[in-house]
């Protein structure tokens, strides 16, 4: 047994090793003067913060413009997804079978195609080129993942404990309120950090409806100044997809406890 289990925890070593590799070269990359980056070290021998100060004098508004689009894509997802479960899971709302069927259909229809659209109805409306446009854009990918996971928590919920709210004179809203929201932290936690991800990590939307220049490009464009048709900078490239990346993994650190109780629930029935 012992054996094995060494066996086992090698081979998760190298399996893990291997995925994070990319990673790893990024950062290294970023750490290496220009011309050294060719020869293909394993460690950064010719260190330099040069890269990270072109980065940051080059891509801080980049980065701004994306924490307003994650920000307002949580409050957006959070505002339509949370009432909206708690009507399917505990309301009994007409065609509330049918609702869940299409949220799990909308996950499966291809964001280009939701780009296109977007992009036809947005030249109409004049929202091309602006934030509310990409933050309703990213929220359509994040709001049926919320609802389903919201309605599974919810259902969890005894409706004991909501009787005895409307007993004491609370009405739906009250009760959805004070009662069914606190209890949800873990599932809100959850769908804040999954739609902050989605819209943080998003390129097709924000290539498709955010054409112009300026600041209010998303860092996984801003990226693209560092891409030209003779010549790659891939030191600043890389810097940036560094600092790009640190807010995610610090979020996910934060909230792995939360995300893993909030992704299982309504796995098992009591």
């Amino acid at each position: 047994m012992a054996a094995r289990s060494m066996a086992k925890t090698a081979v998760g070593l190298v399996l893990t090793a291997v995925m994070l590799f990319p990673v790893y070269w990024m950062v290294n990359v970023s750490f290496t003067r220009r011309d050294s980056i060719r020869r293909g070290d394993l460690v950064p021998l010719d260190f330099t913060l040069d890269h990270y100060r072109v980065a940051l004098g080059q891509e801080l508004p980049y980065i701004g413009t994306s924490v307003l689009v994650g920000l307002g894509t949580v409050a957006l997802t959070m505002l339509v997804a949370a009432p909206s479960a708690y009507a399917l899971a505990k309301l009994r709302v007409p065609g509330g079978r049918t609702l869940s069927f299409v949220l799990i259909v909308a996950q499966m229809v291809p964001a280009v195609v939701m780009a296109l659209g977007f992009y036809s109805l947005y030249n109409r409306l004049g929202l091309l080129d602006t934030l509310p446009g990409l933050v309703l854009a990213d929220s359509t990918l994040a709001v049926p993942f919320a609802v389903m996971l919201y309605s599974a928590f919810i259902r969890g919920i005894p409706d004991e404990l909501l009787q005895a709210a409307q007993i004491d004179g609370a009405n739906q809203w009250r009760t959805f309120r004070s009662i069914v929201l606190p209890l949800c932290r873990n599932a809100t936690i959850t769908v804040g950090l999954f739609a902050f991800l989605w819209a943080w990590s998003d390129f097709l939307f924000a290539s498709t409806l955010n054409r112009g220049g300026g600041t209010l490009r998303p860092i996984t464009m801003g990226i693209y100044d560092f891409i030209g048709a003779q010549n790659q900078e891939w030191g600043p490239m890389t810097a940036t997809a560094v600092l790009a990346s640190i807010p995610t993994a610090l979020l996910l650190v934060l909230a792995q406890k939360y995300v893993a109780a909030g992704v299982t629930t309504g796995a098992v029935k009591d």
